[in-house]
């Protein structure tokens, strides 16, 4: 961080309140707990319900089922094959709830795993005894019992989650609610910069730029126009692969390291407040969608790797994050001069 002291000399950063409470293990392990159980309760039930059902189930079974013909079926899926996509179906859903949920969606998974579980269940049951799978009928009811049981099973869910009391789990607050200040004289002007850099980023960006010269020499014509989708890829990646995160009197600067342009700003004067956040893998996929430039609802963000995040609330009340090293210094300066311009 670099200062101007005319007259008054450094003083280190200082904390203005007391960090909040990180998520504790035992909460988060209690909260994907109960978000895996359905999923485990359902496939049980369902690979139980195979085993009684062996000898009635026929070796091609009709999945797919056309909306304007009565329901009647036009796809058709082989008994191995349809048992190994429906369990792999199950299993994933459940690891995907389990990995990235959060304590207020709780009842999503168990609403998933009721409408899933249901709809696979009365797919075999539709098939059971039958000769001939084109006259398989999938009727509409089918639909509507589905969406009936994952309704009961999001009621539970959302009973089940007083079991993790609310600012516990994985989407409670893991850094410092607009707390650390960094105490600055009067006369004293304070910069703050770091870069950070996404490696993943990097070679994806470095493939794609020398896939445009190889493809355009060996692929034929006009195949190797497609080539040119390289650049598309490559420049904007190597642009954000590696940035600059700047803190001063302007506000945040997020801009490539090699280029002044394209940069995001935000603007000192419509910070409300700045705090440091830890995001692990399930956090950005969960909250911003992936790594990159991303725009969710209510947030943005500059996200180039799980750690540290810079979050800078604007007076909007959206957010906007960025993955830094040393998150905590930058939003302690922030603060102070928010702080000073009048916002905080």
């Amino acid at each position: 961080m670099n200062r101007d002291r005319p007259s008054t000399p450094a003083v280190p950063a200082t904390p203005a309140t007391t960090p909040a409470t990180p998520p504790t293990p035992v909460a988060t392990r209690r909260l994907r707990a109960i978000a895996a159980f359905p999923f485990l309760l359902t496939l049980v039930g369902y690979l139980t319900l195979l085993a009684f059902w062996d000898d009635r189930i026929p070796d091609t079974l009709a999945t797919h089922f056309s909306g304007g013909d009565g329901g009647r079926a036009d796809g058709y899926t082989g008994r191995t094959g349809f048992t190994v996509i429906s369990v792999a179906l199950l299993i994933g859903l459940g690891t995907g709830w389990t990995v990235l949920v959060r304590r207020t969606a709780l009842w999503g998974a168990w609403a998933t795993a009721g409408f899933a579980g249901t709809l696979i269940v009365l797919l075999v049951r539709d098939n059971l005894d039958v000769v001939d799978p084109a006259r398989v009928v999938s009727p509409l009811a089918n639909l509507a019992l589905g969406a009936a049981v994952a309704a009961l099973c999001a009621l539970a869910g959302w009973a089940l989650t007083r079991l993790v009391p609310a600012g516990e789990g994985p989407d409670a607050p893991g850094g410092e609610p607009d707390a650390p200040r960094l105490t600055l004289g009067a006369s004293e002007v304070a910069g703050w910069t770091r870069a950070t850099t996404s490696r993943p980023l990097t070679v994806l960006a470095v493939l794609a730029l020398v896939a445009v010269p190889v493809g355009l020499v060996l692929a034929p014509w006009p195949t190797a126009l497609l080539a040119l989708l390289g650049l598309v890829v490559g420049v904007p990646g190597l642009a954000l692969a590696r940035v600059r995160v700047t803190v001063d009197r302007r506000g945040v600067t997020v801009r490539p390291s090699f280029v002044s342009r394209p940069r995001v700003r935000v603007p000192l004067d419509e910070v409300a407040g700045a705090s440091v956040r830890e995001l692990d893998t399930a956090a950005v996929l969960a909250d911003y969608g992936g790594w990159g430039y991303r725009v969710r609802a209510g947030r943005t963000g500059v996200v180039l790797h799980s750690g540290e995040a810079l979050v800078v609330r604007r007076d909007s009340g959206r957010e906007f994050a960025v993955t830094v090293p040393d998150a905590h210094t930058a939003a302690a300066l922030l603060n102070t001069l928010a702080e000073r311009h009048g916002k905080v």
